[in-house]
């Protein structure tokens, strides 16, 4: 268990604490490129600061303040012309280095001002169909283009939600393999009317540093440990990810007791469906809750939002009885509290790349990756079960909308 004190430091993330200052230090996946297509300016609330999202009429993309400097108006219901976004109180005009580049009145009656003044901005780049911002100290870092990102023909959407709970209960999760076990396969079963026996239980665990994270590795009844799940096992991605080999999940801190998920698919085209060249990646938001105000259990990742809010709104880890499956859970805690008082030190976090030749395709340990990306036809995805579900529906998130359901079903040639 953690102190009270320990705990604060873990999970609060506001402007000027230790979390908060280290997190920024990293890009955040924040949204999905598609989602500013109908509407091109977007509030958000991120780190305990609330800024609006918006791309230009000359595509550029910027993060700012989401009050005007003038008056402190609210940019969520501005304008964007070919460059930046226009306050609609007065017309202010701010490009996406915050710089103000028009105040219309004032530059009439005084031309030949000397400064103007600025607004708060963060940069943002897209990449694969997300945008990153990063929010830390300058000069920023590379963003890291994981390997996933580079891959073709594939069919890529992203999923949003935001989780009534601070994030790194949230994160936590993405370190600890047992939940499978019970959660998604003992519990699903049951939710489904099932009561077959228990599903095979873990017998081994190990979890291991490397330069982007952890990796954990398992062994389960009836499993050998040549198994890929054993050799090369999966990736809890630094600082706030989860990696599965065809998916990314991130838990972004909206503040101290929201969590913005922001979730990355990929699904390979079968083979003789090449090239396959996809257009808009399209993002969807995934409801948590039903009509009646319960949590949605249906879906993989609501399941895991069900262990995530039940904690609290912040768990506290000062009553918590730790065992035998947590150890990854330490890990990730010891390794934190170490980053921070590197970091206090001048010290770089960890994952953090300044190279731009390495930050342009970062590999990750992926026991699907020849699947994913040399591919397999249509008839061979009976030999691989999760595949085989996917073919069927969307099982991570709850709610995927029809359009890209049947976007999908086109994509890889079995739509009817």
């Amino acid at each position: 268990m953690l102190s009270a004190e320990k705990n604060k430091v873990l999970t609060q993330v506001g402007p000027g604490t230790p979390m908060g200052e280290y997190l920024r230090r990293y890009w955040m996946p924040i949204s999905g490129a598609s989602e500013l297509d109908a509407n091109p300016i977007k509030a958000i609330r991120l780190f305990g600061e609330d800024l609006v999202l918006y791309k230009d009429m000359g595509g550029r993309y910027g993060l700012v303040d989401r009050h005007c400097p003038h008056r402190r108006a609210d940019l969520s219901y501005g304008l964007v012309e070919e460059i930046g976004i226009r306050c609609n109180y007065h017309g202010w005009l701010m490009d996406e280095t915050g710089r103000v580049i028009e105040q219309p009145y004032d530059d009439i009656v005084n031309p030949n001002r000397p400064r103007r003044c600025t607004t708060k901005a963060y940069p943002v780049k897209e990449c694969a169909g997300l945008l990153f911002a990063y929010m830390g100290p300058q000069p920023a870092p590379e963003l890291p283009i994981w390997e996933p990102f580079t891959w073709e023909n594939g069919f890529r959407e992203v999923v949003i939600s935001e989780i009534p709970c601070n994030w790194f209960q949230c994160q936590e999760n993405s370190c600890d393999p047992v939940h499978f076990e019970w959660m998604h396969e003992n519990w699903n079963a049951r939710l489904n009317g099932q009561t077959a026996p228990y599903s095979a239980k873990h017998l081994k665990l190990v979890f291991e540093e490397f330069d982007y994270g952890f990796v954990y590795k398992r062994v389960r009844e009836g499993q050998r440990e040549g198994d890929p799940v054993w050799t090369i096992g999966r990736v809890t991605l630094w600082p706030n990810g989860f990696y599965l080999g065809n998916h990314f999940e991130w838990r972004v801190p909206i503040d101290d007791e929201n969590t913005l998920s922001i979730c990355w698919f990929f699904m390979r085209v079968p083979k003789g469906r090449e090239p396959y060249v996809q257009g808009k990646v399209p993002t969807w938001v995934s409801p948590i809750k039903d009509a009646d105000g319960r949590w949605i259990s249906s879906h993989v990742i609501n399941q895991d939002i069900i262990a995530w809010v039940g904690q609290g709104t912040i768990a506290d880890r000062s009553k918590e009885s730790l065992g035998a499956s947590d150890l990854g859970i330490v890990m990730i805690r010891r390794r934190l509290f170490e980053e921070l008082d590197a970091v206090a030190r001048g010290a770089e976090p960890k994952a953090v790349v300044r190279n731009s030749n390495v930050a342009g395709c970062i590999e990750l340990p992926n026991i699907t990756k020849k699947t994913s990306t040399e591919g397999i036809t249509l008839e061979e995805y009976d030999n691989y079960p999760l595949l085989k579900v996917r073919l069927k529906g969307f099982r991570h998130c709850y709610g995927q909308p029809p359009e890209v359901r049947r976007a999908f079903e086109e994509a890889m040639g079995i739509a009817r």
